[in-house]
């Protein structure tokens, strides 16, 4: 099994024409993936939505276990209004409506998980993918056992058993990579290089707390500063976890930003720190990107009142909402506790959270692998996009409210 699940790429997409494709393209593919989409309309049942494009509209409605694409608004549908642009992104994967919620350009009457759900619906028939609904996954082992999802792999456990888990799990926990001194060497590299870091500097991320402290939370480019996170990616213990589901994943060494180390503070009240449930994909370009290994390292232990790392197992190879805590989802969540020195993977369409510290704050540091690029220049135009996206209002930390109004 591979985990490259890419199946787009920037220079094949098209500016869409919004007449031509509800009149025409999304009616003929929730009419040939009926079948693949039955079970889903069913599950989530969508109240109708209208799509106003530059002042045209067309409802989208579930009817006797499919979806009809009518001209028109109606008057028992939740609205959307998106300009030529914003619909073309949709359609090519480029943007998401957690993109849209993110930065502010999200103009919708009605609820933003019916929204969701209704993206799950066009993903699916576009993609030719069908939506979890529940009970559709499991979890083997190998020998006709089920996966025990708690499992921590030691160093030297064979590769090709963590490369199983994590192909079936989305995630994996490898304990005692890194010894003590080496995250307390790291640590101290953190407190000295942290008066380098300042607000608006375009290479930190701060928030508030509950004392009213501006507290710094992620230092990016950390291993321009420290040669010791710089060579963390040259450290066979690294690249190891990066050959893993033999995809040729590499570190994104053209980035500049190959270590980033965080803080965890305790009672964050404003600002990013422990993001709730997403997908690195949740913004957009999963089918162009994914999947990326985003690699924890533990410079301090966490758990449930230290900051732990949780993730959703399976939901790489579901297609669920990209963000939030989707109402009904059987899948289930575990909880990464792990020990100074624990590395934890995860792939970037794995659904994961970071529980707010309440007892101590936490330290790690995030790096990770990306596919090889099939065309670098190409890719880094659409990269360039979703960081305009994301930039122009961060993801908030709190659960959106159910309604967003244009």
């Amino acid at each position: 099994m591979s985990v490259d699940v890419r199946t787009r790429a920037d220079r094949s997409t098209e500016q869409v024409d919004s007449k031509d494709f509800f009149d025409s393209q999304l009616p003929a593919a929730f009419a040939a993936g009926a079948e693949l989409l039955a079970a889903a309309v069913a599950h989530l049942s969508p109240p109708p939505l209208s799509v106003d494009v530059d002042g045209r509209q067309w409802t989208m409605r579930p009817v006797a276990g499919t979806v009809v694409v009518e001209s028109g608004g109606g008057e028992d549908a939740q609205h959307l209004t998106l300009d030529a642009v914003q619909l073309s992104d949709l359609v090519n994967d480029q943007v998401t409506p957690m993109g849209w919620f993110s930065s502010g350009r999200l103009a919708l009457k009605g609820r933003l998980s019916d929204l969701l759900d209704w993206w799950l619906l066009m993903r699916g028939a576009l993609d030719g993918v069908a939506p979890h609904v529940p009970g559709a996954l499991s979890f083997a082992a190998g020998d006709g056992m089920a996966l025990d999802l708690a499992h921590t792999f030691a160093v030297d456990d064979p590769d090709e058993d963590k490369r199983h888990f994590l192909e079936e799990a989305g995630f994996l926990h490898i304990g005692g990579v890194f010894s003590e001194g080496e995250m307390a060497a790291i640590s101290a590299d953190m407190d000295e290089l942290a008066p380098s870091y300042s607000q608006g500097d375009g290479r930190s991320w701060w928030a508030r707390t509950s004392t009213g402290d501006d507290r710094l939370v992620r230092m990016q480019y950390f291993d321009q500063v420290s040669e010791r996170g710089a060579a963390l990616m040259k450290d066979e213990r690294m690249l190891g976890i990066g050959r893993l589901t033999g995809d040729g994943h590499e570190p994104n060494w053209d980035a500049g930003n190959l270590v980033e180390a965080l803080i965890k503070p305790l009672g964050i009240v404003e600002g990013i720190s422990d993001v709730p449930w997403h997908k690195d994909c949740s913004l957009g370009r999963h089918s162009y990107e994914c999947c990326s290994l985003t690699i924890g390292i533990s410079v301090t232990g966490a758990g449930p009142r230290s900051g732990q790392l949780r993730v959703v197992a399976g939901s790489h190879r579901a297609l669920v909402w990209p963000a939030l805590d989707q109402p009904g989802l059987d899948l289930p969540a575990v909880d990464l506790p792990t020990e100074t020195g624990d590395v934890t993977v995860h792939l970037s369409c794995t659904l994961h959270m970071a529980q707010p510290p309440v007892e101590r704050e936490r330290r790690v540091l995030y790096t990770g692998f990306r596919l090889p690029a099939t065309d670098p220049e190409a890719a880094a135009l659409g990269r360039r996009r979703l960081r305009e996206v994301r930039e122009a209002a961060p993801l908030t930390v709190s659960q959106p409210p159910a309604t967003t109004n244009a």
